[in-house]
């Protein structure tokens, strides 16, 4: 975005902020995380209160004011399964519609997408990962693997100095959103002091409650034309206080886990049953579904299903 400069507006004149928010379809964007996404009020507020910059930036680049493209590059920090990559495809829509950004197709990579495994491979692997970003968002899962201080024949540093320049040079048509743990980003931020320079927002993901991720996983079952019957619920919400006691916990995504698991266990159930069986049955998760989980067991070593 261009720097301009006009007079100061007349007295009197105005402009409509709501009009502008309308017309710019972010509404439906916002709309959508409320609606699609369980909790998570913290992060709402933030992606609301950047979507209300943007907003009024157009808005004064249309009336000719001094503007100039802010840093939109962001940090999502986090636990596993709490929504960071959902929302970071919803910021690319609302970047996309104001306009600071061209396409708004979110690129979501690793360090294995970006860092090579002998000299020279870095680099172009880097290169080409960018080039599919412009113009849209470039999700970095895990970002503080990019930095091995530990390895000296490491490359991820040369993945590191083009990106920062590219961060520096094309922010005008590119956002970097870095995720991971919040305290191994910080000490990524510590030891990468470019990043932090960088970096205009700072949003947190807090852990789901037990009351938010039953909601969640019923709405992962509505989404497939299931349902929890009224004792398999009670039983999901005695799992999910189980399974948040074990190792390696990652919020809705060992929720998914967990009903992916219990759907092959009705369809072996179904299968087993006297034919025909009712058409309803195909959709319902009964307490069995769920109880032949190794939660409700002995504590697995692993804090597997």
């Amino acid at each position: 975005m261009p720097e301009t400069m006009t007079d100061a507006p007349a007295p009197g004149e105005t402009v409509d902020l709501r009009a502008a928010f309308d017309g710019a379809g972010i509404g439906e964007v916002l709309a959508g995380l409320e609606r699609d996404l369980v909790g998570l009020r913290p992060v709402k507020a933030r992606i609301r209160e950047i979507a209300a910059l943007l907003l009024v930036e157009r808005v004064r680049q249309g009336c000719g004011l001094a503007t100039e493209a802010p840093t939109l590059h962001m940090s999502f920090t986090g636990n596993p399964g709490t929504g960071k990559t959902t929302v970071a495809l919803r910021m690319a829509s609302i970047l996309k519609a104001l306009g600071f950004v061209r396409q708004g197709q979110l690129v979501s990579v690793t360090r294995d997408d970006l860092v090579g495994q002998y000299i020279g491979h870095t680099a172009p692997k880097t290169k080409e990962i960018l080039k599919k970003a412009i113009g849209g968002v470039l999700f970095i899962d895990e970002a503080y693997y990019l930095y091995r201080p530990d390895n000296e024949r490491d490359y991820g540093q040369e993945a590191i100095e083009i990106l920062l320049q590219v961060m520096e040079n094309q922010r005008e048509d590119l956002v970097v959103i870095l995720a991971g743990y919040a305290d191994r980003m910080e000490d990524f931020f510590t030891l990468n002091p470019g990043f932090r320079s960088r970096i205009a927002h700072h949003i947190d993901f807090p852990d789901y409650a037990d009351d938010e991720l039953l909601a969640i996983s019923e709405s992962m079952l509505a989404r497939q034309h299931y349902r929890l019957s009224p004792e398999a619920g009670a039983v999901m919400a005695r799992y999910i206080a189980r399974r948040r006691a074990q190792p390696y916990f990652a919020n809705a995504r060992s929720i998914r886990n967990a009903l992916d698991r219990a759907r092959l266990r009705q369809a072996n159930r179904l299968m087993a049953a006297p034919q025909p069986i009712p058409k309803a049955a195909l959709t319902i998760i009964e307490p069995a579904d769920l109880l032949a989980s190794r939660v409700f067991a002995a504590p697995a070593a692993d804090g597997s299903d």
